[in-house]
Parts: C-alpha cells; sequence; structure tokens
C-alpha cells in the first residue's frame, strides 16, 4: 500500500521523536524522574500526531506518570489531579472565552460577511489585486470580529474563492490569500490564543490585546503590500477587475435628479437644493443622501476636538496625588521616622541634664526636623525654609495651593498629529473624488463595513481604555453580536441554538484542553523535567538573543506537527520559566508566540487551514496548490516576527503609553 506524502512526513517525525527520546535514555548513566517527564513530553507529542484527543491524552499521560512518580499511590495521584483542574477552572480570565466564541458566531451567522466583501473589493477596484485585498482585508476585519479561524476560511472560500477563480486569479495566490487572512484571528485582539497565553503565563490579557492590535496590523499590511507588488509584476496571477464588475449601479430617485456615476456628488446635491429640481425627487431624498455626504467630515471634527482635550489636559488631580508621595520621602516619612525616637529616647537617654542641646543641634541641622519636635521659634523656622526654595518643607496645604498653579495643557504628541494628519487627509480626499458611485459605494460601506468596525471598537476600546476587564468587554460583545443579528433580521431561534451549541462546544474544548494541560504541567514539574531543561538550556551559555532566536524556532517548528492550542499548553509552561533568567519581558514573548503559532495554520502538512478551505473548493483545487499558496505568506510571518524583535515598539508602544 502506497503512503500519501503526508503520511510519510508524520512517520517521520514521529520516528525522529521516539528515537531521540530512545537515545537519551540509553545514554543516560542513570534515569532519574526528570528522564521520565522528558519521556512523558515525547510520548505525549507521539500520541498527538497518531490522531489521540490532545486533552485527554495530556490528562492520562499526567496520570500514569504521576503514579510512578509517587510510587504507585493512587490516592496521592488522584489528590493532585484535582487540584490542578480546580486551580483551571477558577481561573476568571477563562470566563471571557465562551463569550468571546458567542460573539463570533452571532456576528457570522448575521452575514454580513458577503455585504462587506462586495462593497470592500468596490471600493478597492483601482488597487492591483483588488479582489486579493479585499479578501485579506474583509479577513482581517472579520477575523477580529470572530476570533474563530476555522469560520472566517470556510466563508470566505465559498464568497470570494469563486470570485477571484472567476476572474482569472491564480489559484495558489487566491488560496493563501484567503488562508493567511483568515489566520489573523489568531493574533488579532480578541483572541482566545492570548486568553490562554496571558492565563498560563500570568500575563495580563489586557496588555496582551494593546500590544498586539498594532503588530496583527502590520502584519495584514503586509499581506496588502505582497498582494499588489505580485499584481504589478505578474497582472496574469491578478488581473484587473472589468469595467463590468467596477459598475454601480444608483438607485432609482439619484438618478432621476439627474445624476451619473462618475458626476461629483456633493456639487450636484448642494445644486438640487436650490432652483428648479425634478419634481419627481422629494427634497427628502436629497437631504438624506447630503446627511451621508457631511456624515464622514462631521464624525473627523468630534474625534479631533474629542482626542485633542484628553491628550491635552493634564489632571489637577494627577499632580496632588504624586506631590504628597514625594512630601512622604522628605518630609513624611522623616516625620515618621523621628517620632518613635522620639518616644523611645534615643536622644534623651545620652543625658537627661542636657534636654535642651539636643533639640537645639537639631534645629541648627534640619529645620524640619526642629518642627516635628515643636521647640518654641518653630514657625518661624518652616516658614525660613519655605523661603529658600524647599517646596518639600513646606506644609500640604502649600503644595496644595501649589498644584493649581502648574500649567493645565500639554502640548499634543507627535503620534496625535500623524494619525489625525493621515485622517485628515483621507477626509479630504473623500470630499474631492466623491462621485455618486462612491457615495453609494460608501453606503454599502456603512451597513457592513462601520457596524462590525463599532462593534469591535467597542469591545477592544474598552479592553484597552480600562473600562471593563475582558470579561466584562465579551460580555457586552456577545450582547453586540446578539442585537446585531437582530438588526440584520437574521436572529431566530434556529441561529440562535447553533450559536449556543457551537459555543458549548468550543468552550468545553478549550476547557478541558486547559484542564489536561494542568495536569500534564503538574506531573512534568514533579517529575522534574522542567529542571532537566532549564539545567540543559543553562549549561549552553546562550545570551539573549541567541535564547530568543532558538525557542522561536522550536515553536516553529512545532507548528509543523501541532496546533497552536497544544503549543501553548503544552511548551509554554516550560519556555515561561526560562524568561527571568535571560530578562526577556513576558508580554513581549507572548507577542512574538502570537505571530509564530500562526504557522500552525499555515505550515504543511498539518496546515488546518488548508483542509477548512479545501473542503468548500472546487474540485480542481488541490491541497498542493492551497499548500503552494501558503508558502509566500509564512515567509511573510518570519519577516513580521524579525521586525518585532528588531523594533519592540511596534508590540510594547502601546501597552508602555497606556500603563505605565
Amino acid at each position: 500500500m502506497k503512503l500519501r506524502k503526508e503520511l510519510w512526513f508524520g512517520l517521520s517525525i514521529m520516528a525522529l521523536v521516539v528515537g531521540g527520546a530512545a537515545w537519551g535514555l540509553l545514554s543516560t548513566p542513570t534515569i532519574t524522574n526528570g528522564h521520565l517527564g522528558l519521556l512523558m513530553l515525547s510520548l505525549v507529542v507521539v500520541a498527538i500526531m497518531l490522531g489521540f484527543p490532545t486533552a485527554f491524552t495530556l490528562m492520562g499521560m499526567g496520570m500514569i506518570f504521576t503514579w510512578l512518580a509517587y510510587d504507585r499511590d493512587i490516592t496521592r495521584s488522584l489528590d493532585l489531579m484535582v487540584q490542578a483542574a480546580y486551580k483551571s477552572m477558577v481561573n476568571d480570565v477563562l470566563i471571557a472565552i465562551p463569550l468571546f466564541v458567542f460573539m463570533g458566531y452571532l456576528v457570522e451567522r448575521a452575514n454580513l460577511i458577503e455585504k462587506l466583501f462586495k462593497s470592500l473589493h468596490l471600493a478597492m477596484a483601482r488597487i492591483p489585486g483588488s479582489l486579493a485585498v479585499a479578501t485579506l482585508v474583509t479577513c482581517a476585519i472579520f477575523a477580529t470580529a470572530t476570533g474563530i479561524v476555522g469560520a472566517v476560511v470556510t466563508l470566505m472560500g465559498l464568497l470570494a474563492l469563486p470570485a477571484m477563480l472567476r476572474a482569472g486569479y491564480s489559484i495558489p495566490l487566491s488560496a493563501g490569500a484567503i488562508t493567511a487572512g483568515g489566520c489573523l484571528g489568531i493574533l488579532i485582539p480578541p483572541s482566545v490564543l492570548l486568553i490562554l497565553y496571558g492565563a498560563t503565563a500570568g500575563v495580563s490579557v489586557v496588555q496582551l490585546y494593546a500590544g498586539a492590535f498594532f503588530p496583527g496590523i502590520v502584519l495584514a499590511g503586509l499581506y496588502v503590500v505582497y498582494v499588489v507588488i505580485v499584481a504589478k509584476i505578474k497582472p496574469t496571477w491578478a488581473p484587473p477587475l472589468s469595467d463590468g464588475e467596477r459598475q454601480v449601479d444608483l438607485p432609482a430617485l439619484t438618478a432621476a435628479l439627474p445624476a451619473q456615476t462618475g458626476q461629483h456628488a456633493v456639487v450636484r446635491l448642494l445644486d438640487a437644493l436650490k432652483g428648479r429640481r425634478n419634481a419627481q425627487v422629494p427634497l427628502a431624498h436629497v437631504l438624506r443622501q447630503l446627511a451621508l455626504v457631511v456624515l464622514p467630515g462631521l464624525l473627523f471634527l468630534v474625534l479631533v476636538v474629542s482626542s485633542w482635550n484628553a491628550v491635552t489636559t493634564v489632571k489637577v488631580e494627577e499632580t496632588f496625588d504624586i506631590q504628597p508621595i514625594g512630601l512622604g520621602e522628605s518630609g513624611s516619612s522623616a516625620s515618621g521616622l523621628q517620632e518613635p525616637p522620639g518616644d523611645g529616647g534615643l536622644q534623651e537617654l545620652p543625658a537627661e541634664g542636657s534636654l535642651q542641646e539636643p533639640p537645639a543641634e537639631q534645629a541648627e541641622e534640619n529645620q524640619p526636623d526642629t518642627a516635628l519636635a515643636e521647640p518654641p521659634g518653630a514657625e518661624p523656622e518652616v516658614q525660613a525654609q519655605g523661603q529658600d526654595g524647599a517646596a518639600v518643607a513646606e506644609p500640604p496645604a502649600a503644595a496644595a495651593a501649589e498644584a493649581p498653579a502648574q500649567a493645565e495643557t500639554q502640548p499634543a504628541p507627535t503620534w496625535w498629529w500623524v494619525l489625525f494628519s493621515l485622517l485628515g487627509a483621507v477626509t479630504t480626499l473623500f470630499y474631492l473624488f466623491l462621485s455618486f458611485a462612491r457615495l453609494e459605494i460608501f453606503k454599502m460601506l456603512l451597513s457592513s463595513f462601520f457596524p462590525l468596525m463599532m462593534l469591535i471598537l467597542a469591545v477592544l476600546g474598552s479592553i484597552v481604555s480600562g473600562l471593563a476587564t475582558p470579561t466584562e468587554a465579551a460580555a457586552m460583545g456577545a450582547l453586540g453580536g446578539f442585537l446585531l443579528a437582530a438588526a440584520y433580521r437574521q436572529l431566530t431561534m434556529d441561529v440562535l441554538r447553533e450559536s449556543v451549541y457551537l459555543t458549548a462546544k468550543t468552550s468545553a474544548m478549550v476547557c478541558w484542553l486547559f484542564v489536561g494541560s494542568a495536569i500534564f504541567s503538574a506531573a512534568f514539574a514533579l517529575l522534574g523535567g522542567q529542571e532537566v531543561i532549564e539545567k540543559w538550556v543553562l549549561s549552553m551559555n546562550l545570551t539573549k538573543v541567541e535564547f530568543m532566536v532558538l525557542s522561536q524556532i522550536v515553536i516553529f517548528l512545532l507548528g509543523w506537527p501541532l496546533e497552536w492550542t497544544e503549543i501553548i499548553v503544552i511548551f509554554m509552561p516550560i519556555f515561561i520559566p526560562l524568561l527571568s533568567h535571560f530578562g526577556v519581558d513576558p508580554l513581549f514573548f507572548g507577542l512574538l508566540v502570537a505571530l509564530n503559532l500562526q504557522t500552525a495554520f499555515l505550515s504543511p502538512p498539518v496546515a488546518m487551514s488548508a483542509f477548512y478551505l479545501k473542503g468548500v473548493a472546487p474540485p480542481y483545487v488541490t491541497l498542493n496548490q492551497i499548500f503552494l499558496g501558503m508558502l509566500p505568506f509564512m515567509g511573510i510571518q518570519i519577516l513580521a516576527i524579525v521586525l518585532l524583535y528588531a523594533w519592540p515598539s511596534i508590540g510594547l508602544w502601546l501597552p508602555q503609553l497606556l500603563y505605565k
């Protein structure tokens, strides 16, 4: 029987794992519990590759090796299992997972993706490779709203792949754009991966979400740049849209103005308000169109005014709160330290007859201490000290009086000027080139793009700004998805029942996986496997850069046979204790891992997004063609990892701005 190449590859990997474990055990003079822990890790990887359920494999291996470590004491083994499971399930962060998943399934069933894709590809019709670019942008937006890779890849495979193939696009390029865009939900918040990493590493999920925002945008931007370059160099791979495919039909009332698709909308609508108009066009219709035209400029002005006040206003309360801390270091803390010696008699014991002398000497050396001892004439001395310019020695009332005297405004930061300069340029271009065709596309975006963006910004904005915890924001997102499905008249009992069922199924899988990971990690630590790995890594005398490169290569290679969930719950507890030895920030490491783990969905032979797409693709689209289209996007992911490592501020700037 002839085996497929994928099976040969999997069997080769398993043979390497088993052979490496056997060689390590045979070459060791004394087999310790730590070596048994490494054997358990190897057997878990092999069992998962053979197709056994990950969660129950972790639990089973953990229980067996715990039983061996406890000298076959079943009671202590069961106690460890119960404690590890309980510790996992009382983690409040995990509550956000079912809520975000429920939001994703409701948004998926609101049928927004078809309208979103159509409006985006019309809006980007003049960009080279417009269909592939629209696919990537749609995937990025929808992945942010759902976070479910399989759902995004499947829906875009049904919607975008036939459109690109009809337009003459290359099969590998089309497949690569869909699979790579669908995997963006792993990185861009609200990501379940970031929640699991935060719960595993003890890192704030809020800071992870803030840190992953810009790397996700950078990665999506690199995808778009690659597609545009390919479309320019190889036009046959991504032909431009025909005039018929760019055609936008005007509504009957708008066409009766009379109006043409290429005519400037603002000028024609203003002309329709004065003079003689077409009697068939009601004034209310013209006013509604003008209201839509004014909306972007009005929104820009609101954002400018509100954000200007936020970034330039200095809160007086913050200055007042910091001032007593400074006083406490030089005045208040001295007061607290000076009073016990007075009570304890450190100054009185040397000579009871010279009680007047120590205060006199102390008054000459340190006038604030004299004020604390309350000798006669202390008040003038405190005032004199204040005249010398030592603000620390002034009473709190004086310090508080000076706080409002400080500047209550500050210059706007550079990022604000850059951001709103770009937004202002985009708004200006919108009005300069606003034809009736573009106005209709804008209306399509209002009904598809902006509702999703409002939901995403409400959820992520409340998390990043600190108004809500991830769990609270997930609950609001679930409510928003519920209302969005109702607004688009897609909220039926069947949709609700299916969404609840899929949410329960996905959440149960994640929770069982986390419980299995906790039991496995407890058994691994009990056997001393973590200690063996730490000693081995530290014995290599790696530098920080070498450790980071080695860890990312290991994670990249693990992405071939394993999925990201298995890598997070099995191998992150091994890497995380090593971070402190090399001075690596767990937040920064988590962002690198999130970028790297997208390869688990894009790397053959266990590239799940390829199988999702193959399930809905036409029969003539082969799996090898899909794998071929994935490879350039895998290279772009590696480039994004290099950029993030070379410039950590891409991921750390926003968390440092908001929380430090």
